[in-house]
């Protein structure tokens, strides 16, 4: 046995819950606001987001730095270098994530109609929700060894995709309402930022759940077809 091997591995595990774990306070801190329909981001939450995404970003090369030396110096075997390359990817996805959630915090306070908002915040909410739930199942797919977290993250993306489009749909038809006024179309910009950003966040857990795949099984699913029917 490698000591020096397997400790350098588990330093990269460790690091990366520490990471993951990170990633989902943020989701969840973003989705408590979201949740409550404000365009308003108390200002203890945001230096918090603001104060992860630094953390999030050291890790994040730090992470990187240490699978790069593990795999010249410690020369892993194959198992050991496919996790380390599916961690490598779930990590630049982790940190994607990280960066959307800063990118929605910082749209909703530039949200102008508020009214427009409110109305729409119920359904956002619901499609973030759907994305974090999404990003933590792929997040223990990897850790628990569990594919079917895996699988279901994957199925789950169209349904985040479908509901992007329906908020589109149903953002046009809200603008029918008050007509060309300055503040909606800021908002409706800032709206659909929000949404992208939340439908993006979706892509990435799919990212880090085909990753998870990969590490588990050495099978690369990128860019194929799973089937839908079937149970959640």
């Amino acid at each position: 046995m490698n000591v020096k091997k397997e400790n350098a591995i588990l330093d990269i595990l460790s690091r990366f819950e520490d990471m993951a774990n990170l990633i989902l306070h943020q989701l969840d801190l973003i989705e408590g606001i979201m949740s409550q329909g404000e365009t308003e981001v108390p200002d203890e939450v945001s230096k918090e987001i603001k104060s992860n995404e630094k953390k999030i970003n050291k890790l994040d090369v730090k992470i990187g730095e240490k699978i790069i030396n593990t795999i010249v110096l410690q020369k892993p075997v194959a198992s050991d270098l496919r996790q380390m390359m599916a961690i490598y990817q779930m990590v630049s996805d982790l940190e994607r994530i990280g960066d959307l959630v800063t990118n929605i915090a910082g749209s909703i306070p530039r949200i102008k109609d508020e009214a427009v908002f409110e109305r729409l915040s119920d359904v956002i909410s619901n499609m973030l929700i759907s994305s974090v739930n999404m990003v933590r199942k792929s997040i223990l797919s990897f850790i628990n060894n569990d594919k079917e977290y895996a699988i279901w993250t994957i199925k789950n993306d169209s349904v985040i995709d479908e509901l992007n489009h329906k908020l589109i749909k149903k953002t046009v038809k809200k603008s029918s309402l008050p007509k060309e006024t300055q503040d909606m179309l800021l908002s409706f910009i800032n709206i659909n930022s929000i949404i992208s950003n939340i439908e993006r966040i979706a892509d990435h857990a799919t990212n880090v759940a085909e990753a998870s795949i990969y590490s588990l099984e050495g099978t690369d699913i990128r860019h194929q077809h799973i089937d839908l029917d079937g149970d959640d």
